[in-house]
């Protein structure tokens, strides 16, 4: 389907310029020459994959064409960039960002960034067009099985089709899935740059009007603490989407030069806790050094954080070669697996959270007590997985945890 682009300005050679600066895009063009003429033509089209808007109008200035627009629910999707002349300061700006826009274009514009910028909203209104469509027609599908499961008396060629039928299901599922996280990688990417400008407009309030407000400064701190919490949240957040999107290069790898590397980085860290870490040789490995090292790192970093309040926090890293069988019942040994164990004398944790906590966003503690977004160990579980191996947790409250990677000897090709 044609993207439509809504174009508002009262100027006609303005909308012209605009449509003559996308119009290789292929974009289908509704030109309004007012505020008014744009929401009368969101009366009865809601399909557009964005607004571009001029902010000095007469009778309805784009501001308040943006604030009435996004009152109708069916509208809030539709992201609107104004395009006006750099004459405007932070708290115009600021206004702007509070009506609804994503973004500003300033005049005279450059082409380039014109195409760059509705480029990136029209492929993610594109590819939210493509996870709708598929949604739909996975829940078509699951209805369509469901009745003929119920009608279709069973049979060995319609269990088959069935069957055929379920295995394609599952491989749309995992399609779906697999642009989801695409898209949560981009969208997160996407969601930095409001946030920036949240966290400089607040230190903007809090330099200009810290004598007037005097004890009311704390709910701009308490802003200002929101925000690096949701950037935190973004990051650890973009850091699992790439586990999906990017490849990972596997090689012999010296696990020993992996924790020492990591070690300097953290050394600050590690000395303001009054850390001590000791580290048993680890015999080579076919992994990837480069997901190794946020693996390690997020372990040692929650054994730091989980310390006991007047104990100086003591953290073994050591490994054991096991032997894997195929299964219960077989003696039949078919892999050699390499253990690894990061032991803490934190504060432990019970033993019944031990799955629990390798789920995503899952906290055992709030912010209060302890800051975090609940997305590291399940980067930890990702990783593993990734190189066909598995993690787990031991632990008893106030008597500290054990993590325990096992990572195969000899990678099997995927």
């Amino acid at each position: 389907m044609q993207p439509k682009i809504l174009l508002v300005d009262d100027r006609e050679d303005n909308l012209l310029s605009i449509e003559t600066i996308l119009e290789p895009g292929g974009y289908k063009f509704v030109k309004a020459n007012s505020g008014r003429q744009a929401l009368k033509i969101l009366l009865t089209e809601f399909d557009f994959a964005m607004i571009l808007m001029d902010v000095k109008m007469p009778n309805l200035n784009g501001f308040e064409t943006a604030a009435l627009i996004y009152e109708r629910e069916k509208l809030k999707h539709i992201p609107i960039i104004f395009i006006t002349a750099n004459n405007y300061g932070d708290e115009n700006m600021f206004k702007g960002y509070q009506s609804g826009a994503i973004d500003y274009i300033f005049k005279p514009i450059n082409p380039e960034v014109l195409r760059a910028k509705v480029g990136v909203l029209i492929d993610l209104y594109k590819k939210n067009r493509l996870l709708f469509e598929q949604e739909q027609k996975l829940i078509t599908i699951n209805r369509n099985l469901e009745i003929e499961i119920k009608d279709r008396k069973a049979s060995e060629e319609k269990v088959k089709d069935l069957n055929r039928k379920l295995l394609e299901n599952i491989a749309h599922l995992e399609t779906a899935n697999n642009d989801l996280e695409r898209f949560a990688f981009m969208a997160s990417h996407d969601l930095q740059e409001p946030l920036r400008k949240i966290r400089m407009f607040s230190d903007m309030l809090h330099i200009k009007y810290k004598d007037v407000l005097k004890e009311d400064v704390k709910m701009i701190t308490r802003i200002n603490s929101a925000s690096d919490r949701m950037r935190a949240l973004i990051v650890d957040i973009l850091a699992f989407s790439k586990l999906s999107t990017e490849g990972a290069e596997f090689s012999n790898s010296d696990l020993n030069v992996v924790l020492k590397e990591l070690l300097v980085e953290m050394e600050d860290e590690v000395k303001e806790k009054k850390a001590t870490i000791l580290i048993d040789p680890i015999p080579p490995l076919y992994v990837s050094s480069r997901l190794m090292h946020p693996l390690f790192q997020n372990l040692i970093t929650n054994a730091l954080k989980y310390r006991k309040k007047n104990v100086d926090p003591v953290i073994k890293i050591r490994s054991e070669i096991s032997l894997a069988i195929s299964d219960r019942d077989s003696k039949n040994l078919v892999n050699k697996y390499c253990r690894i164990f990061v032991e803490d004398n934190g504060i432990g944790f019970d033993q019944k959270y031990s799955e629990e906590i390798f789920g995503m966003f899952k906290r055992l503690h709030n912010n209060g007590e302890f800051e975090g977004t609940g997305v590291g160990l399940a980067l930890c579980k990702k990783i593993t997985e990734l190189h066909h191996g598995f993690i787990s947790a031991r632990s008893k409250v106030n008597e500290g945890s054990t993590f325990i990677i096992s990572l195969p000897l000899k990678q099997e090709a995927s």
